[in-house]
């Protein structure tokens, strides 16, 4: 009886997460990649789930679920980060600042090409 309710449990979740999945419009955010403003690509890029995915572990306003894993992203980081380089790298490769960093090494793994993570940083510097 208690591996049947652990498998509804677990069944019932793992359908939870898959209808979420459906939740968010992909179709607007594959229409901006090729949009002329850096702004619009990088979110769209962010907000792709088979790119950057960046609303699964940080909350940002307007974001669709977001979720708690890493921080909050907004203005603050202009204080954190000296320039618009500096949140580059921390993009690039988040492991070379903190080598037990969750964040996914975007580019040294090739996971965005060069121009997508300009975009992203233009996007995530142009927050309020």
């Amino acid at each position: 009886m208690r591996k049947t309710a652990k498998f509804i449990t677990a069944a019932s979740a793992a359908a939870l997460l898959l209808g979420s999945l459906s939740l968010v419009n992909t179709a607007t955010a594959a229409d901006n990649t090729q949009a002329d403003d850096p702004i619009t690509r990088g979110k769209a890029v962010a907000e792709d789930r088979a790119k950057g995915n960046c609303f699964s572990c940080h909350a940002y306003e307007g974001a669709n679920l977001p979720g708690n894993i890493g921080p909050m992203l907004g203005g603050w980081l202009k204080q954190k980060y000296k320039d618009k380089a500096a949140l580059r790298a921390q993009i690039w490769d988040a492991t070379k600042a903190n080598p037990n960093s969750l964040m996914p090494p975007f580019g040294r793994h090739q996971l965005l090409s060069e121009k997508e993570i300009d975009d992203v940083t233009e996007w995530v510097w142009s927050m309020k």
